[in-house]
C-alpha cells in the first residue's frame, strides 16, 4: 500500500482541522496505507519564519514529503485563504515537493463562503509544487465538527458520508499516479 503524509496547517493545538484529519488518517489506515501525521504547528516558528531551510525540523519534514506516494493537506480557512503557518512550511518546500504525487486538499472554515478557497487559493500552490494528481478537494463546516471529550470528533452524517467518499477516491487514486520527474 501507499505511504500517505496528512500534513495539518492549523495553528491551534485544539483545531478542529488536525482532529478531523486525524480522523480520516484512521480511514487511510484501515485501508492499509501507512498514514504519517504532520502537525506544522509543531515545527519550531523561527524555523518557518525565519526560512530556516537547514533546521533539523525543516530538514525532517521535507523528508517526510520526500517519503510520501500521496498527501493529505488540511487548513482551516481565514481570510479566504489557507493557514499562514502552512504557507510558511510549503515556501521552505523543494519547488517540486509534490511531484509525482497524489494530492488531496481539505479545508475547514465557519461559513459556506469560504468554500472555494480549496479551488482558488491551496489548490493553485499545490500544483505548482508539481503534485502530479489533486484529487477533488473536500469543504467542512466547523458546526460539522464536534470535538468529544475524549479527544476523538463525530462528523454530521451529511459531511461524513462526503468526506468518506472524497477520502476513498484519493485512497484509490494513490495507485494510479504515474510516476513524473521533477522539472528542473
Amino acid at each position: 500500500m501507499a505511504t500517505v503524509l496528512s500534513v495539518s496547517g492549523s495553528p491551534s493545538a485544539s483545531s478542529r482541522t488536525a482532529k478531523l484529519l486525524r480522523h480520516l488518517d484512521a480511514r487511510l489506515a484501515a485501508q492499509g496505507h501507512e498514514v504519517i501525521p504532520l502537525d506544522v504547528r509543531t515545527i519550531p516558528a523561527e524555523a518557518l519564519l525565519g526560512a530556516d531551510f537547514r533546521h533539523p525540523a525543516i530538514v525532517e519534514a521535507t523528508a517526510l514529503f520526500a517519503r510520501a506516494d500521496g498527501v493529505v493537506v488540511g487548513t482551516p480557512v481565514y481570510k479566504a485563504a489557507y493557514s499562514g503557518v502552512l504557507k510558511a512550511l510549503l515556501d521552505l518546500l523543494p519547488q517540486y515537493a509534490l511531484a509525482g504525487k497524489t494530492v488531496l486538499p481539505l479545508a475547514t472554515g465557519g461559513s459556506t463562503a469560504h468554500v472555494l478557497a480549496l479551488d482558488y487559493a491551496l489548490r493553485p500552490v499545490l500544483s505548482s509544487m508539481g503534485a502530479a494528481h489533486i484529487v477533488q478537494g473536500w469543504f467542512t463546516l466547523d458546526k460539522d465538527i464536534v470535538a468529544g471529550e475524549d479527544g476523538g470528533i463525530s462528523v454530521a452524517p451529511a459531511a461524513a458520508e462526503s468526506l468518506s467518499q472524497v477520502v476513498d477516491q484519493f485512497a484509490a487514486a494513490l495507485g494510479r499516479t504515474p510516476l513524473l520527474a521533477a522539472a528542473g
